[in-house]
């Protein structure tokens, strides 16, 4: 996945809280200038950007779904993802399972798994 070409990311498991990935991560791609989307039906807004509760209302302008949530959650997101006609989707470390991969092997996606992209995007 080429990193140069994302402009705008879906957050998946976004999270007021300050001190999780949720938030953390958030924070970090802003900071580089990515526009990022927190997804979450827990928070009207994260860091003051508006949320959208769940990836079927997300704009199909989304170049990438970062998920960043316990996989049994994550498996039914990703699907929602997949019929919502997204393919680019990121899972951060532990945030990704056997059964996704089966989802995903079965809808021929080839997903980044187990790599931060707050380090991965350090690199730019």
């Amino acid at each position: 996945m080429d990193l140069k070409s994302i402009k705008k990311i879906a957050l998946v498991g976004a999270t007021t809280n300050k001190e999780k990935f949720g938030n953390i991560i958030l924070r970090d791609l802003t900071k580089k200038g990515f526009e990022v989307i927190p997804v979450t039906p827990n928070y009207d807004e994260v860091e003051g950007i508006k949320t959208i509760k769940n990836v079927n209302e997300l704009p199909k302008d989304i170049d990438l779904i970062v998920f960043v949530v316990p996989p049994k959650i994550g498996v039914e997101i990703t699907k929602q993802a997949i019929n919502a006609g997204f393919v680019n989707l990121w899972y951060q470390p532990g945030a990704y399972s056997d059964e996704i991969e089966k989802v995903l092997k079965e809808n021929n996606i080839k997903a980044v798994y187990d790599i931060c992209i707050m380090v991965e995007t350090n690199k730019l």
